[in-house]
């Protein structure tokens, strides 16, 4: 039998990173989210709850996040045979799906006070806005002591928007508190609700692809193909999947033709060089078969992508 295999064995190892910003960013968000609630309550303020919705996502996600940090150390086993990547595409979801719920509840509250504005308090708007950017910023503060790993950035840039969300807030509080415009409230709150219902969608929209196996959005097949198939050697490449564990890690399973005279050292030499450039393509860990010219391979008949 003609088949060589190569696995590199580093599926689900990221760098080790710190937890602990996470985990205090996450107990300021929830605190604070919880102080949120109740003031939206008493100010009768839609822009407070519909902020209060985008930070209870992104205590969600700072939670998971919190979660994923700490279990993604683990290396793959019998179970989680590709290590512990997914679960981070998997709270991706859920904190996507929290939001929509959230911002599309949000909307329908906001839609009768567009007809019909309320008069809000706007001196605990102003409080709870300014208390809003200094919780936010200092989480913020927090994360970015260590911007090593792509959960801490994506997080650091949600906490970013709840700073920006604050400061709108902030400015149109300020501008109610010395002029009568109670619509002011709920503009406010559809804006930053539609704005986070477009973003929960949009990332939604970026990881179902993951779940369901497609190729990687920067990962062209031809050209892998293509450029396989100009290494020195190498005759055809067919039977070439790839797909994605979290976005960032990718992985291949690829047939890789070379001349039935070629020797065994030569294969696996072909071997080396086509894993190399795979790493060249960001793809990190592929399954090469090796098979002779002369070979008959039952899975092209059987219609697999060339």
């Amino acid at each position: 039998m003609s088949h060589f295999h190569h696995h590199d064995h580093s599926h689900g190892i990221h760098s080790h990173s710190e937890s602990g910003s996470i985990r205090s960013a996450f107990f300021l968000n929830a605190f604070f989210t919880i102080i949120e609630i109740i003031g939206g309550i008493m100010t009768n303020s839609m822009a407070i709850l519909s902020d209060a919705v985008h930070d209870l996502g992104d205590t969600f996600a700072l939670g998971m996040g919190y979660y994923f940090e700490k279990i993604s150390d683990k290396r793959e086993d019998f179970r989680y045979t590709y290590g512990y990547r997914r679960y981070s595409p998997l709270s991706a979801v859920i904190n996507a799906t929290v939001l929509t719920v959230g911002s599309v509840l949000i909307i329908a509250q906001t839609v009768p006070r567009l007809l019909k504005p309320e008069a809000v308090d706007t001196e605990g708007m102003l409080f709870l806005a300014i208390l809003g950017v200094i919780v936010n910023g200092v989480a913020v503060f927090k994360l970015s002591k260590n911007k090593g790993s792509a959960n801490h950035r994506v997080m650091m840039l949600h906490l970013m928007e709840d700073v920006l969300g604050w400061v709108a807030v902030l400015i149109g509080s300020l501008v109610m508190h010395f002029y009568d415009l109670p619509i002011i409230d709920p503009i406010l709150s559809m804006g930053i609700a539609c704005y986070v219902l477009f973003n929960a969608l949009r990332n939604i929209k970026q990881i179902v692809p993951i779940f369901l196996q497609a190729v990687p959005y920067n990962i062209s097949v031809n050209k892998v193909k293509a450029s396989l198939e100009e290494i020195k050697h190498v005759l055809e490449v067919h039977d070439i999947h790839v797909w994605s564990l979290d976005g960032e890690f990718n992985i291949i399973t690829i047939h890789v033709v070379v001349d039935e005279s070629l020797s065994l050292e030569k294969c696996f030499e072909v071997k080396r060089i086509v894993r190399d450039h795979l790493m060249t393509l960001q793809i990190q860990h592929a399954t090469i078969e090796i098979e002779l010219s002369s070979e008959h391979c039952d899975i092209t008949e059987a219609g697999s992508m060339h």
